[in-house]
């Protein structure tokens, strides 16, 4: 059924029920359009929408002696391929394309485990706790560090050892709780 030309002008001058009356006269056939080309139910009816929003917005522009379905398909067609396009590049930066992980809730063990580590950190002497924050928590290197302190690299050095050895003694009970704990190899911290 083609819409009569009063809806036509109407869709053009963006009354609302002219819209709303092209909107349920093709939406089903945008969709159809969309869901060929994205092959997925989402992005299909994302796409129906922002043809729908293309098309009140370009409604001006149209011209009435031509029919306004294979207007309405040719903006759902463009619309799909540029979703389609947008979903399969990769992110700002060169990154992979992102993909939905499913979240793992916080478990009562983990929550006492990271409450044990900052009360650890926290009882530490002031020098070493603050090297252990800028090379742990801000992920900094010795060498700047020792800049950012104004300190010679041997004292971080010194500083960060005794930091790692009160650590081990004071989360000792952590390790020993793990299975296969006994298992794991002691490794030296080669800085």
């Amino acid at each position: 059924m083609t819409p009569v030309p009063d809806v036509i002008e109407g869709f053009k001058r963006g009354d609302p029920d002219a819209v709303r009356a092209v909107y349920q006269e093709h939406a089903g056939a945008v969709y159809t359009v969309a869901r060929s080309i994205v092959h997925d139910r989402e992005l299909a009816a994302d796409v129906v929408q922002q043809t729908f929003v293309k098309a009140w917005r370009a409604a001006k522009s149209f011209e009435g002696n031509r029919q306004l379905a294979p207007w309405l398909y040719s903006i759902a067609r463009r619309t799909a391929i540029d979703t389609l396009r947008s979903e399969t590049k990769p992110t700002r930066g060169g990154h992979a394309p992102e993909t939905d992980i499913g979240v793992q809730p916080e478990t009562f063990e983990r929550t006492w485990e990271r409450f044990e580590v900052r009360r650890a950190i926290d009882a530490l002497p002031d020098g070493e706790r603050v090297v252990v924050r800028l090379s742990h928590m801000e992920g900094h290197t010795h060498e700047a560090i020792a800049e950012r302190l104004g300190i010679p690299i041997g004292t971080v050095k010194s500083r960060s050892g005794r930091a790692h050895k009160r650590l081990a003694a004071a989360l000792a009970h952590l390790s020993a709780n793990q299975p296969g704990a006994d298992d794991v190899e002691k490794v030296e911290d080669p800085t």
